[in-house]
């Protein structure tokens, strides 16, 4: 029995587990997650395989950092030399990971030239050599750790008949499965019809591993509904988590052992921890060189500042006409102010004049 199908025993319910985005879930973002509302299951963002042993990328590996409280935690890599993965699969099973996925929806046309990401759903024998050159590489003398493979229903159309076995050729501990085309993109609305299929043509053909959704899925509660009509063994959310690092606090009591939607004080305050903590770890001078520019941080600002407006507490939320409370500065306001910062100390000291200001 591998490590996600004792999850799956253990949690005796669908798996909620967090999406691997370039840019977003980096090591600081994912120690905050892991803090305000754990996952089932973390993913790192994806990392080239070709970039780490081929020389001149060696700080990629500051993307495979990763912190105790994250466990299980999942390296994902990206490649379309099945000798490179091979390597990946070894250096992750070296540093403790808990499982390896491979990347095989990425519809970025960068990793698509290097026969990487979506693009191996045009060459199926390729995708195959790859897994299999993974397993050889999670595995050692002492123990082996989970392949699993995260894809879409195919490239310019639906593909899953073919595609999908395919992989489950190879037996893979878990398909994650994005419900959507390549060509799609996040375009059109996910189509959790798939991935009922899907769940059906692995019950056929390798009975043994898992099939997680991907696509549209709002929140906890949302994925458990999707699991229970298609039959998956969990759900992967992604974009759900910008700005909501407690997104899966139902899923277990946290450090801080409150359940409920915060307010618009520890929003902010969390958002300075996250800053902080994105300095710290990751930019931008990490223990490796060739750390992040704080401008990665922006995109959080914007997103924990909306996800505050949407979904502040009634007493608390900001967005009030100013007619009510003329001197009070808006959501905009702030916006506008962090996204003008260059560093942690500067953001810090904006939203203590805004906590001081906007909730008198």
């Amino acid at each position: 029995m591998n490590m996600w199908q004792k999850l799956k025993k253990e949690k005796g319910r669908p798996l909620m587990v967090l999406a691997p985005m370039a840019d977003v879930t980096d090591a600081a973002f994912r120690r905050i997650i892991a803090t305000y509302g754990k996952p089932d299951a973390t993913w790192t963002e994806f990392v080239s395989a070709d970039g780490l042993f081929l020389g001149g990328y060696e700080h990629l590996i500051n993307d495979l950092r990763y912190s105790e409280i994250e466990r299980p935690v999942i390296a994902q890599f990206f490649t379309g030399k099945p000798e490179m993965m091979e390597k990946a699969a070894r250096l992750a099973l070296d540093l403790g990971f808990d499982g390896i996925d491979i990347n095989m929806g990425c519809p970025d046309k960068g990793v698509e030239k290097q026969g990487a990401g979506a693009g191996l759903i045009k060459d199926p024998e390729r995708a195959k050599e790859i897994i299999l050159a993974a397993m050889r590489g999670a595995t050692s003398e002492e123990k082996t750790i989970p392949v699993s493979v995260k894809t879409r229903i195919g490239y310019n159309k639906n593909e899953l008949e073919t595609w999908l076995p395919v992989i489950l050729e190879t037996k893979p501990a878990l398909v994650t499965v994005h419900a959507r085309t390549r060509k799609e993109m996040s375009l059109v609305p996910a189509r959790w019809e798939h991935v009922k299929r899907a769940v059906e043509i692995r019950n056929e053909l390798s009975p043994d591993t898992l099939i997680f959704g991907n696509g549209d899925v709002k929140d906890v509660e949302h994925g458990m509904e999707l699991c229970k009509e298609t039959g998956a063994d969990g759900a992967m959310l992604g974009r759900a988590i910008f700005g909501n690092p407690w997104l899966f606090e139902s899923l277990q009591i946290t450090p801080r052992q409150r359940l409920g939607v915060p307010g618009v004080e520890e929003k902010l305050k969390v958002l300075v921890e996250h800053t902080k903590l994105f300095e710290e770890i990751i930019g931008p001078k990490p223990p490796i060189g060739c750390g992040k520019n704080f401008s990665v941080m922006k995109k959080h600002f914007k997103a924990y500042v909306t996800w505050v407006t949407e979904n502040s507490q009634s007493s608390q939320g900001f967005d009030r006409p100013k007619s009510a409370v003329p001197d009070r500065p808006s959501a905009k306001d702030l916006r506008v102010k962090l996204m003008d910062t260059e560093n942690a100390t500067q953001m810090e000291v904006i939203i203590e004049e805004f906590l001081n200001n906007g909730l008198a």
